[in-house]
């Protein structure tokens, strides 16, 4: 057996990879992060995308370029124009990130859960009645994003954001170890809200990123100021940004996973099976027909 794989066999048991993710200072540790991962000294750079890479399956040969000034650089890379081809149909909408389908499903009244077992509702989520009624009996979709992905997420069809209610919380894992044990996790994290009203139909659609450790503060490439544990309590932000289908809306500064919301009438799309995976622009949703 291979240093790496003991390694990675090691992480894998539930008690300790609960222990080393979370019995620790989580802020402490993602902030720590965030300054380590910016150094954009050689050695530093090239040891820990080499400790990267012992522990997870990062594949760079989609990325756009070769050469990284930093791990945040490589964290957040961008891709080769076509690496992601965006299903077109306007009656799908796509996957807004690369991830691994967690809990999907119908909402039930405004409740649905976050890992068989753990439930929770829209209002503990958003603390916005608004937002719970409008997916009321809609439809949902967990996305989790590994350390190796790629970790930009995207426009899943043609439309308007024009809210982004932001919450500050904690950083707890949100691996479906952490899941299992964790009662309403997603409640917990820092996380976004991002209302999205649809071209044409005019349904709302909302993506919410939830941050975690080592993974916080999230960028939106429309607001000048990253959103992070220096808010406290919540910061609602009224915009007009306008996406086509597939064009890039943000990126976490490392990343974690993203909860889309869909109204009553929307279906979820055939390849969309709990512990698969999903790339940006891949069928996730079917609109209500006409």
């Amino acid at each position: 057996m291979t240093l790496r794989t003991g390694l990675r066999r090691l992480l894998a048991q539930e008690d300790i990879n609960f222990l080393l993710t979370n019995r620790i200072p989580r802020r402490f540790a993602t902030r720590f992060m965030g300054w380590f991962s910016r150094i954009e000294q050689p050695l530093v750079r090239d040891l820990s995308i080499a400790a990267w890479r012992l522990f997870t399956d990062l594949d760079l040969s989609d990325a756009a370029k070769t050469e990284f000034c930093s791990l945040h650089d490589c964290f957040t890379r961008a891709l080769k124009p076509g690496a992601r081809p965006i299903v077109a149909n306007p009656q799908i909408l796509t996957s807004p990130c690369d991830a691994i389908v967690g809990a999907s499903g119908a909402i039930a009244d405004t409740a649905l859960y976050q890992i068989k077992g753990f439930p929770y509702t829209l209002e503990d989520l958003s603390g916005d009645d608004e937002l719970a009624a409008t997916h009321r009996n809609g439809r949902f979709v967990t996305l989790r994003l590994t350390s190796s992905m790629y970790h930009r997420f995207h426009a899943p069809h043609e439309g308007v954001v024009d809210r982004v209610s932001y919450i500050s919380g904690g950083t707890w894992n949100v691996n479906p170890i952490a899941l299992r044990r964790i009662e309403k996790l997603f409640c917990k994290n820092e996380r976004a809200l991002l209302r999205m009203r649809l071209a044409d139909t005019g349904h709302v659609v909302t993506l919410v990123p939830v941050a975690a450790i080592l993974v916080a503060s999230i960028r939106l490439n429309f607001l000048d100021v990253p959103l992070d544990g220096d808010y406290r309590g919540s910061k609602v932000f009224a915009c007009n940004a306008s996406f086509r289908k597939g064009d890039e809306i943000g990126y976490f500064q490392h990343g974690s996973t993203i909860i889309v919301f869909a109204p009553d009438g929307f279906m979820l799309c055939d390849n969309v099976r709990e512990g698969q995976g999903i790339r940006v622009g891949e069928p996730l949703m079917r609109l209500p027909s006409a």
